[in-house]
């Protein structure tokens, strides 16, 4: 009886609200994952050839990378009102949002990777005839990795807490079941919401990280490499300190 009370007393804690609410915090977390993910990809997909783009052209860095970053600052609720014309109360509405704040991003990340790649690297793949597509697909891309999935990872994190803001058009995820806990602050309802959310951030960032180490098994023989090295110096520097 004392459990099923906290819906009755308002408590932050109850196991009553998971046990009879479970259906619909797992729709609107599957709504929110779904949201997530094809906001990335689509902003994945369009940052690609506008970095490369930059990098071709540089006199256009300076207006892409300034439209992108005067797209992340308009605030939320003015991007949607000005989408809103075009695209009327749907997911499209929320997903062509997200894609637009995830640019500046995924843009950075992609030229930050690119440019990463050491030049040498580039001249020697030239060197045994790889032409410019060869070049990027099989050479700077794989080198590129590290720092384009983390800003990937920047980008899906900020995504999923940016998702919750749908809930003005009904397609917030989790957000929607926040909005609608607030007119009678139902606190069981806002904290479940808000960490389901915080959750799927540090389990999306943790699953992409593990993406990461797997792409890009040479950074981790690197870093076993760079501590057998210190370990080595170490161990050599010991006697003649000790002398």
């Amino acid at each position: 009886m004392a459990t099923a009370n906290c819906l009755v007393t308002n408590d932050w804690i109850c196991g009553e609200y998971l046990r009879t609410r479970s259906q619909e915090l797992t729709d609107a977390t599957v709504q929110h994952v779904g949201i997530t993910v094809v906001s990335v990809l689509i902003g994945l997909v369009v940052a690609f050839p506008l970095a490369l783009l930059v990098r071709a052209r540089p006199r256009f860095a300076g207006p892409v990378l300034g439209l992108t970053t005067l797209l992340y600052t308009i605030p939320s609720l003015a991007m949607f009102s000005l989408l809103l014309p075009f695209l009327g109360l749907s997911s499209a509405l929320v997903v062509t949002g997200l894609v637009l704040y995830s640019l500046t991003i995924l843009v950075r990340g992609v030229l930050a990777g690119l440019a990463a790649v050491p030049a040498e690297t580039r001249e020697a793949a030239k060197g045994m005839g790889y032409g410019p597509g060869r070049l990027l697909w099989e050479v700077e891309l794989p080198l590129a990795l590290p720092a384009l999935m983390a800003g990937i990872r920047m980008a899906t994190v900020s995504t999923i807490a940016l998702t919750t803001v749908g809930s003005i058009v009904g397609r917030g995820g989790l957000g929607n079941l926040i909005e609608d806990a607030l007119p009678t602050f139902f606190k069981a309802q806002v904290l479940a919401a808000s960490v389901l959310c915080v959750l799927l951030a540090i389990t999306a960032d943790l699953l992409l990280l593990g993406v990461q180490r797997l792409l890009t098994p040479w950074t981790r023989a690197g870093a076993r490499t760079g501590r057998a090295a210190r370990r080595v110096r170490t161990a050599t520097a010991a006697p003649a300190g000790g002398a």
